[in-house]
């Protein structure tokens, strides 16, 4: 009995904890194969051996007649036993690999999870404090031409704290607070014009309970107020929002001077940026175009279920 488990034993553990990760993991075929084969036949050894020495002291009934085949039946023995721990030695392979693959892949998932949230938390602080910026100097511009009017506007900036502080929490929210919250960024942006013209802003189809992620259309219509230059053109600024049954898009357009300007450094979310967050939260669920003729700049963007 003793002689048939030892090898099994021995061979199934010695495979799975030294065989494998040290050898058959990092690729090392031919040494996997010939380390396997020598811990297999040395079980096997082992054992007999074993089994010999017990027969000896008379602990254990020899089944062999007193072992007259000798050296012959002792070697045949040793090879089937040898077999044996090989292929429990396989299965002890098959095993870990299985497991080892499932934990890359729960390894993997999680990573995968974390660096989205990272990644996701990087953008959104690289967003907000630049909205914060420019709205507090439109409102430091009008304090001294009309204070309760600078007062109704600093309410509008306490939403949008608000909104930027607490609903950007969640992945997704209603559609009409995004859109709200948009209405009242582009009243902040219109203090520094007199010019009842200079921005459009239009919303068709039925918005419902339409979820959508919290600020996803925000940094165009801040780039498109960033490089529009002459507040005294009429629809210089055009934002139309389009609701259907299966689609949320985001239409804007915004006119600029084709000369060169100086850079500013107020950088906004950059190009980049912006469609690294869509990638990262509509993946294959949104199509971006985006247009630049001699004095048009256009952004296209349809997001599916929104």
């Amino acid at each position: 009995m003793l002689f048939a488990f030892l090898p099994s034993f021995l061979s199934f553990y010695l495979y799975y904890f030294i065989l494998f990760p040290k050898y058959l993991q990092q690729k090392k075929f031919i040494r996997a194969i010939i380390v396997g084969l020598l811990i297999s036949a040395s079980a096997a050894i082992m054992a007999y051996i074993l089994h010999r020495y017990l027969i000896e002291t008379g602990r254990v009934i020899d089944m062999d007649e007193g072992g007259k085949h000798g050296r012959s039946t002792a070697l045949r023995v040793i090879i089937i036993m040898t077999f044996i721990g090989a292929v429990c030695g396989m299965v002890a392979l098959v095993i870990k690999g299985f497991i080892t693959w499932f934990n890359e892949i729960k390894l993997k998932q999680a990573l995968k999870e974390k660096n989205h949230e990272m990644e996701l938390a990087l953008i959104k602080s690289k967003l907000d404090p630049h909205l914060l910026f420019n709205t507090i100097n439109n409102i430091d511009a009008l304090i001294i031409k009309d204070a309760v009017e600078a007062s109704n506007y600093l309410n509008k900036l306490s939403d949008i704290m608000r909104f930027m502080l607490y609903e950007t929490m969640a992945d997704k929210i209603l559609l009409s607070q995004e859109i709200e919250y948009i209405e009242k960024y582009i009243a902040l942006q219109k203090i520094r014009t007199a010019n009842v013209h200079y921005v459009q802003f239009l919303v068709t189809g039925i918005i419902g309970t339409k979820m959508i992620a919290p600020m996803v259309f925000i940094p165009f219509i801040e780039n498109a107020f960033k490089h529009t230059n002459n507040k005294k053109l009429e629809n210089a600024i055009t934002v139309h929002i389009i609701v259907n049954s299966k689609t949320i898009q985001l239409v804007c357009e915004n006119k600029f001077d084709s000369k060169p300007v100086v850079h500013q450094p107020d950088s906004g979310l950059g190009n980049e940026l912006i469609q690294k967050r869509l990638q990262l939260i509509y993946p294959e669920k949104h199509v971006l175009e985006v247009n630049k003729t001699n004095e048009l700049y256009t952004v296209n963007l349809t997001i599916t279920n929104g």
